[in-house]
């Protein structure tokens, strides 16, 4: 299907030269001009940016005002090449360009929202999260900047009017920036793709009302997006657990079934279980809360997570045979290089989501609805079965199955 028309008066473009992400929103959102074509991300000989619009050269009288009554939009993810430090500085200089050209309204869309992680500060006001702060909690900070509040400060004197984020997963950013933004925050959670994946696919295998499937919350911070799953899944027989975590250091965990869990162990045992999460960094309290899930004797256990962060210890520790197989969105780019997977590639499947950001994208400014096209595209490496399973016919699959090195995960 066809890209939609986009009002000229707003234009996309991202914050490094050649952004596959920002390309493919644009193109959906209806931009026919080429992100290249206008803006220029320039680089000084003493390293220093310096975004630019492009403007006719020869227009002598519209000078600081190219950009007069349009609406800028940024698409910001991670890249391979810079850090998130530089992006971030790239992102205050494009939305600074974009007001001191005219702009009337600058729009960052970034999936993954910097400085998450570093949701409070040592200050006793530096932070709200959904549990009350104490002097243990404000030690943990000492000496450091509240840096997601500072973030938000430096987005809106650079010129940002509006951040469109997925899956933020703390409650005290979440706050900052709709106060800072005065309610032009918007944090997207993709319950619809997961939902569709989970219908559409062979991913689990369940019968008529979810009986078989469980869908596991890792902790009571995570409750509540997993019951909203739940609920969206309208599945009346499936099931529904909670674990509870607690660290004993950096890298260890033990976990348990959390007291208010809705459901026993008996009650899930031999089921396909989905575990879901926002986000998973070093991979040690999903590995942990999968291994638990083991005693249950699960047909799969799919972990499924928005960010992804691929990090060597990361890839080592989820290559753990308790984990079947992982479902992630690419609001961090690089987990799509088959080289970034890894030995994940064996069971690791990516929704891209460009299609489903630009359709609500649209929705938030305003914009022509793209169309009734999928909300996401598939990426998976043949190394998964999975994508074996959809070329083959069954006893083609057989036969070639005996001959992989890794097991058939079909039963």
């Amino acid at each position: 299907m066809a890209a939609a028309s986009r009002p000229n008066d707003v234009i996309i473009v991202g914050n490094f030269s050649d952004d596959p992400f920002a390309i493919d929103v644009a193109y959906t959102v209806g931009q026919a001009e080429d992100i290249a074509d206008l803006i220029s991300m320039k680089t000084f000989a003493n390293t220093e940016f310096c975004p630019r619009f492009i403007s006719d050269e020869n227009d002598l009288n519209r000078i600081g005002t190219v950009l007069e009554g349009r609406t800028v939009v940024i698409v910001s993810t991670s890249s391979r090449t810079m850090s998130r430090n530089s992006l971030a500085m790239r992102n205050l200089l494009i939305a600074r360009a974009a007001k001191d050209n005219g702009a009337e309204a600058v729009v960052l869309v970034e999936p993954d929202l910097y400085y998450s992680a570093q949701d409070r500060g040592p200050g006793s006001d530096h932070g709200r999260p959904t549990f009350e702060r104490d002097l243990e909690d404000r030690k943990k900070f000492d000496g450091q900047p509240f840096s997601a509040r500072l973030y938000a400060q430096m987005l809106q004197l650079a010129g940002v009017d509006r951040v469109i984020t997925v899956h933020n997963h703390s409650v005290s950013v979440q706050r900052e920036f709709s106060d800072i933004f005065a309610g032009r925050f918007h944090n997207l959670i993709p319950y619809d793709i997961y939902v569709d994946y989970l219908k559409r696919s062979d991913i689990v295998d369940y019968a008529p009302g979810g009986v078989g499937l469980a869908l596991c919350a890792p902790d009571k911070g995570a409750r509540d997006f997993v019951k909203q799953m739940f609920a969206e899944l309208s599945l009346p027989d499936a099931r529904f657990i909670m674990l509870d975590k607690q660290r004993s250091g950096e890298r260890d965990v033990e976990i348990t079934l959390h007291p208010e869990s809705d459901m026993t162990f008996d009650e899930i045992r031999g089921h396909d279980i989905v575990l879901f999460d926002d986000m998973v960094r070093t991979g040690s309290t999903v590995v942990a809360s999968c291994e638990f899930l083991q005693k249950v004797a699960p047909r799969r256990v799919v972990f499924a997570v928005t960010h992804f962060y691929a990090s060597d210890e990361g890839r080592e520790k989820m290559a753990n045979d308790a984990i079947t197989e992982i479902l992630t969105l690419n609001t961090l780019p690089t987990v799509l290089n088959r080289d970034v997977q890894g030995r994940l590639r064996k069971k690791m499947v990516v929704l891209k989501i460009e299609k489903w950001l630009a359709q609500n994208l649209a929705a938030i400014l305003d914009l022509p609805a793209p169309g009734n096209e999928s909300r996401y595209q598939i990426d998976m490496s043949s190394k998964n079965p999975r994508f074996l399973r959809k070329i083959w016919s069954n006893d083609q699959l057989g036969e070639l199955q005996a001959s992989l090195p890794w097991p058939d995960t079909r039963a």
